[in-house]
């Protein structure tokens, strides 16, 4: 165990080396960092939003408002679908997640049934359909949305809201935010750096849903307005100047799921406007519509509000298009940022949110230091007074390596750095010397048995190996527990521990071990200083 072999030198030397490539960032200026070539490394240790001030948010996805879209969608294609198959009908009641159908002639319920059976799609998980069909009388059906579905598009939405979410913070230049799922419907963010949550709340809240539907000028608006709304339409508010609201067909025509790009752009008055592009299924479609509807109105709508409702003068077929209406530059660009992130699947709502000033967080990195540094201090006393300068002396080496090693994998994998989590640093040096000391003492027992120094040394390490590994390795599984069940603050303590562990046995014992057998190989001890 004590002897120079060259694979553990190799090791030690390499991974020294890529600890101080990889650590280097952390100690040059930004400036300095910025000019530096492409090919040398220049990602830093992130603060967390303890240590550097800014925005946490604890956001909910509105997963009923999902469902109720969705059963929304049903009815509707209930409503298309059996006037297709001449199958008539009295009334498409929504009761809990599901609707229930009254047919005129009970006769037909067969063929209702049938009609009812093939629609909807497969849920992945369970392979069955997405809703179940019962009669529950004579011409009465009931379709009901499965649990299965709405589990699956619940979770669904919450991981594609996380993604639109890190897409919207990003176009505000917000520095590696942390945005982690919490619980079944939860999101929680922190954007260090940013210092005004209710600037991230109007950036992330907003659904930025747009959708194309036609102007119902079949259906008097008057009507609508008094209550009297027809069962394919729907009364929405517009910003256009002298029409409050507008009778729209639910029918969405084309969605913005079929953008493929937004920029701001201005029209004809020299204003600003915003210029869009269509995939091909949304081009063709678009086309389509277009010209079918020659002379007609269509409505652009923008989170149930209308934001424009030109004619369609002639087909638009070139699958691009501008939105014009009351914009400023400002309002222009964060719009085309919302709709390049994508549209949220579903509301979000501010279930918390709180603000860490970056005076409080430059105060908590100082408390954090001190702190480290007088770990560092004690643990360095200790191991000099209890094996003396050569043994306690290159302990500490080992532990500085190891702080070196912490440093650069941090850098590398990007990991915040909190405040539990240098609670887990100042963790990981008492660890490491522990494995020091189970050594040194394994050691001191054998020189007391009359074991002459190199067998000493070398029980000392390969019987002391064995509890090391046991030790680490029900730390590491504490730590990963915590990881992958915690959050937040729970996670990045656990994050560093789990780095700690590993780094602090490699220094602790290899690098130990080298400059052991490097000193016993130079001095040739009669007896070790260590007793």
């Amino acid at each position: 165990m004590i002897q120079l072999s060259r694979w553990k030198i190799i090791l030690v030397v390499l991974a020294l080396a890529l600890g101080v490539w990889f650590a280097l960032p952390n100690v040059l200026p930004a400036n300095v960092r910025e000019r530096m070539p492409g090919f040398m490394p220049s990602n830093t240790i992130n603060l967390g939003l303890d240590l550097q001030g800014g925005s946490y948010l604890l956001l909910e996805v509105d997963t009923e408002a999902l469902a109720t879209e969705r059963l929304n969608n049903m009815v509707e294609e209930i409503r298309l679908d059996f006037r297709r198959e001449r199958i008539g009908f009295s009334g498409l009641t929504p009761e809990g997640h599901g609707v229930v159908v009254r047919l005129r002639d009970p006769a037909q319920t067969d063929a209702a049934v049938r009609v009812l059976n093939n629609m909807g799609e497969f849920v992945a998980q369970t392979g069955q359909r997405d809703r179940t069909v019962q009669r529950v009388g004579p011409g009465v059906i009931r379709v009901q949305l499965s649990e299965d579905a709405l589990q699956a598009q619940a979770s669904a939405a919450v991981e594609q809201s996380i993604e639109i979410v890190r897409r919207r913070i990003d176009s505000l230049g917000a520095k590696e935010p942390s945005i982690t799922r919490q619980g079944r419907d939860r999101i929680v963010v922190q954007a260090a750096g940013e210092s005004d949550p209710e600037r991230l709340k109007n950036v992330i809240g907003q659904t930025a849903r747009l959708t194309f539907q036609m102007v119902d000028e079949q259906n008097s608006l008057q009507a609508a307005l008094a209550g009297q709304v027809p069962p394919d339409a729907m009364v929405v508010p517009t910003d256009e100047p002298g029409e409050p609201f507008l009778l729209l067909k639910r029918r969405v025509l084309v969605s913005g799921e079929n953008l493929t790009r937004a920029n701001v752009g201005v029209d004809q008055m020299q204003r600003p406007a915003i210029d869009f592009r269509f995939d091909g299924q949304g081009a063709r479609r678009f086309g389509e519509v277009t010209a079918a509807n020659v002379n007609r109105r269509f409505a652009i709508v923008l989170d149930g509000r209308v934001i424009s409702a030109p004619t369609i003068i002639s087909p638009i077929t070139g699958g691009s298009g501008q939105i014009t209406g009351n914009f400023s530059v400002q309002t222009a660009s964060d719009l085309v940022n919302l709709l390049n992130a994508g549209a949220l699947p579903a509301p979000l709502t501010v279930e918390e949110q709180r603000t860490v000033g970056a005076e409080l967080g430059a105060d908590a990195v100082r408390a954090g230091l001190i702190s480290t540094v007088v770990a560092f201090v004690l643990v360095l006393a200790f191991m000099v007074l209890s094996y003396g300068f050569l043994f306690g002396g290159i302990s500490v080496i080992a532990l500085l390596a190891n702080g070196l090693l912490i440093m650069a994998v941090m850098s590398v994998t990007g990991a915040d750095l909190t405040l539990p989590g240098i609670a887990g640093l100042i963790l990981t040096l008492a660890m490491a010397v522990d494995a020091n000391v189970l050594i040194y003492e394994r050691m001191r027992d054998e020189v007391r048995a009359g074991r002459p120094p190199i067998l000493a040394m070398d029980a000392g390490f390969g019987r002391a190996m064995v509890t090391i590994i046991d030790a680490n390795l029900t730390t590491l599984i504490a730590a990963w527990i915590m990881f992958f069940f915690g959050a937040g603050p729970v996670r990045g303590f656990a994050w560093t521990l789990t780095i700690g562990v590993v780094t602090s046995v490699f220094t602790a014992v290899l690098i130990t071990q080298i400059l052991l057998a490097l000193w016993f190989r130079l001095r040739r001890p009669k007896a070790l200083p260590i007793a």
